[in-house]
C-alpha cells in the first residue's frame, strides 16, 4: 500500500530554528518510514538548495531504512522570503497533491494553510498552535483547519476563543540523549545557563542585571548564554559593563551534542521570558537535572511546577531574579530536591511519545480512505 502523502508547512527550518521548527524536524524524522513527508519552507538564504533533504538520523529520528525527508524551499533566498511564503507555499501543495497538509506555527505557515483552503481544498488541513505573540488573522487561520493542536493550555484556550477545540500536544525533548550527556559530564559548581533567542521577549537583560548582583557574593558563579538573535551585540556590550568577561560567556548557536553538554554541566538554568507559549528549554534543563528558574507567563507554569520542578518568579523583575539565583547558589539541598523531581517530570516529554500522538491524528484523517481518495484524483 502506498504511504499517505503529508506536507508540513514551516516558514522556517534549520538553520533558522527554534521550538516550532524542532517540532517539525522531530515529527517528520520519526514518520519517514510510515508517511511520505515533504517539508515546504522559505528559502531565506541564497546558498540553501531549492530542493534538498534532511536525513532522519541527523534530526534524531529512528532512521529506519535510511529514509530521508524532502525539503522544498520557496522564495529568492533573502530574509523577506517569509512574507512571500504564505502565497508561494500553497501552490507547491497544489502541485504535490497531498492527503494532509500540516502547518506548524500560526503565523506565516498558518497563513499558508488558510490559503490552501482555496488553492487545494482536497487535502485535510492540520494546524499546530505554537505562539502567544501573534494575533493577526489568528482566528481565521484556526478556523481553516480540520484539526487543531496546541502545545499548551494557554493556546487551547486561544483556540476556544476562536470557536474551535484544540488537542493539547506539547513539544517534546530528546530526553535520553540529554540523560546520556549527564552520565558523561558532571555538574560544574556555580554554573548558570540560559538557552534561547537573544530577543527582548526572552528577558536576557534582566538575567544579566540579576547575575551582576549575585556574582559579588558568589565569585564561583559563571553564566553561559547559548543562542543568537537581534540583541546579541547589545547584550554583550551590556554584560561587559556589568561583570568581568571571565564570568559571562556568549556561546552562540550550538549543535545538539554541544548543547546537551551545556545542560549537563549547569547547576542552575534561568530563563526570564516576558512571553512564552511553552518553553522547551525548561524541559531540556529539567531532563539534565538543573534547578530551573522561570517566569509566571504563558505556558511556563504548566511545565515548571513551582517549588517542585523549579521556581517561578514574576517577569521583568531583576530583584526577584537576584534573590532566587542567590538562594539556589547557596542552598545545595534545595537544588538537589528540585533536580530529582525535574528529571522524573521531564521524562514524559520524550519525542518518541509526543510524535506518536501526531501519528494517530494523521492516520485517523487518511486511513483507510487515503487510497480511495488518491484514485479519485488521478
Amino acid at each position: 500500500m502506498q504511504k499517505p502523502n503529508v506536507i508540513i508547512l514551516s516558514a522556517f527550518l534549520f538553520p533558522f530554528r527554534s521550538g516550532a521548527e524542532v517540532c517539525v524536524e522531530k515529527v517528520a524524522a520519526r514518520f519517514a518510514d510510515r508517511f511520505d513527508i515533504t517539508i515546504v519552507t522559505a528559502k531565506m538564504r541564497r546558498d540553501l538548495p531549492r530542493v534538498g533533504e534532511i536525513p532522519s538520523l541527523l534530526v534524531g529520528g529512528l532512521g529506519r531504512g535510511g529514509q530521508t525527508i524532502t525539503v522544498i524551499r520557496v522564495g529568492l533566498g533573502y530574509s523577506f522570503d517569509k512574507w512571500f511564503y504564505p502565497f508561494l507555499a500553497p501552490f507547491v501543495v497544489r502541485r504535490l497533491r497531498p492527503d494532509i497538509v500540516h502547518a506548524v506555527l500560526e503565523t506565516f505557515a498558518g497563513a499558508a494553510l488558510l490559503l490552501c483552503r482555496w488553492v487545494y481544498p482536497q487535502a485535510r488541513r492540520i494546524l499546530t498552535l505554537q505562539t502567544t505573540n501573534r494575533s493577526f488573522l489568528k482566528c481565521p487561520i484556526i478556523r481553516s483547519a480540520h484539526r487543531v493542536m496546541a502545545i499548551s493550555s494557554v493556546l487551547v484556550e486561544a483556540a476556544k476563543r476562536c470557536g474551535r477545540d484544540a488537542k493539547l500536544i506539547p513539544n517534546g525533548i530528546d530526553y535520553w540523549a540529554i540523560r546520556e550527556a549527564c552520565a558523561r559530564y558532571p555538574k560544574a559548581p556555580g554554573r548558570i545557563l540560559f538557552v534561547g533567542r537573544l530577543e527582548k521577549m526572552k528577558g536576557v537583560d534582566t538575567l544579566l542585571t540579576a547575575f551582576s548582583e549575585v556574582v559579588g557574593k558568589f565569585p564561583q558563579a559563571y553564566l553561559r548564554i547559548v543562542g543568537d538573535g537581534s540583541m546579541h551585540s547589545q547584550l554583550t556590550a551590556h554584560s561587559s559593563q556589568l561583570v568581568s568577561h571571565d564570568h559571562i560567556h556568549f556561546l552562540g548557536y550550538l549543535s545538539d551534542s554541544s548543547l546537551w553538554r551545556e545542560y549537563a554541566e549547569a547547576e542552575i538554568f534561568c530563563a526570564l521570558s516576558l512571553s512564552e507559549a511553552m518553553g522547551n528549554v525548561f524541559l531540556e534543563a529539567q531532563a539534565a537535572g538543573c534547578a530551573v528558574i522561570g517566569t509566571r507567563v504563558g505556558g511556563v507554569p504548566e511545565i515548571v511546577l513551582h517549588g517542585k520542578t523549579g521556581i517561578l518568579i514574576p517577569s521583568d523583575d531583576p530583584e526577584a531574579a537576584t534573590t532566587t539565583l542567590a538562594l539556589l547558589l547557596k542552598d545545595q539541598e534545595l537544588r538537589g530536591k528540585l533536580s530529582s523531581a525535574a528529571v522524573e517530570h521531564a521524562r514524559q516529554y520524550d519525542w518518541s511519545g509526543i510524535a506518536e500522538k501526531y501519528a494517530g491524528i494523521y492516520e485517523a484523517l487518511v486511513l483507510p480512505s487515503c487510497a480511495l481518495g488518491r484514485e479519485r484524483r488521478q
